[in-house]
C-alpha cells in the first residue's frame, strides 16, 4: 500500500508485493476516505466494521456541518513559523468548506500543495469571521514560532475571528501528517465540532 509522497513508488512497491495506491488529494475529499475506508475493509475482510466507520463518519460530518450553519465564512490558513498560506475548497483541507457547506471568506484561493503564500494584510482584508489553523512547523517536530504567536499581530487582532475568539487550531500533525486518515478526520471534525459549538481555542 502507497499513498501521498510514496504513491510515487508504486510500482517499484508492485515488484515486491501487490501495491494499491490510498493516495486522497483535492476534490471529493470525504467521498475519497469513505471510498480508501470501504476498500481497506474489503482487503481485511471487516466489510461489516468498515461499514460501522462510514455511518459514524457521517454522522459526525452531518453534526459537524449543523453547528457551522449560520455562523459565518472561514478561511482556513496554514502557518509554518513566520509564513502563512491559505487554503481554498479546491485544496487538501477544502473538505472542511466542500463537505460541510461552511463559506469561504475569500474565493478562489489557489489551491496548491503548500497553499497560496498570503500576508498579514490579506488576512486583515478577509476579516474571516472564523480562522482554522494548522501548524506546518509543529507537525513536522520543528522548533518553530508557534502559529498562536504568528498570528498574533495587529492586522489579524482586528478580524472578527480574532476579537470573538473563533480561531480553531486543528491537530496539526493529523492533519497535516496523514490528512484523509479515518481518525485523523474525525479527531478534526471533533475539534471543529467543539469550536462551533462555542469552544473555539
Amino acid at each position: 500500500m502507497a499513498g501521498g509522497r510514496s504513491s510515487r513508488q508504486v510500482e517499484a512497491l508492485s515488484e515486491v508485493a501487490p501495491t494499491i495506491d490510498m493516495t486522497i488529494w483535492g476534490d471529493g475529499h470525504v467521498e475519497q476516505v469513505l471510498a480508501r475506508l470501504d476498500a481497506f475493509g474489503t482487503l481485511t475482510g471487516t466489510e461489516a466494521k468498515a461499514g460501522e466507520l462510514s455511518e459514524a463518519f457521517n454522522a459526525k460530518l452531518a453534526q459537524v456541518s449543523e453547528a457551522m450553519a449560520g455562523k459565518g465564512n472561514a478561511l482556513v490558513v496554514l502557518t509554518n513559523g513566520p509564513k502563512v498560506s491559505a487554503y481554498g475548497a479546491g485544496s487538501r483541507f477544502g473538505w472542511i468548506h466542500a463537505a460541510t457547506g461552511l463559506p469561504e471568506a475569500v474565493e478562489g484561493v489557489d489551491a496548491q500543495t503548500h497553499g497560496e503564500v498570503i500576508s498579514f494584510e490579506f488576512v486583515g482584508e478577509a476579516n474571516p469571521d472564523w480562522l482554522i489553523v494548522v501548524d506546518r512547523a509543529a507537525a513536522i517536530g520543528q522548533d518553530a514560532v508557534p502559529a498562536s504567536v504568528t498570528l498574533d499581530n495587529a492586522l489579524v487582532a482586528g478580524t472578527t475571528a480574532w476579537e470573538r475568539g473563533q480561531v480553531i487550531y486543528l491537530n496539526s500533525a493529523n492533519v497535516y501528517v496523514a490528512g484523509g486518515g479515518y481518525q485523523s478526520m474525525m479527531d478534526a471534525m471533533d475539534t471543529l465540532l467543539a469550536g462551533f459549538s462555542g469552544g473555539a481555542s
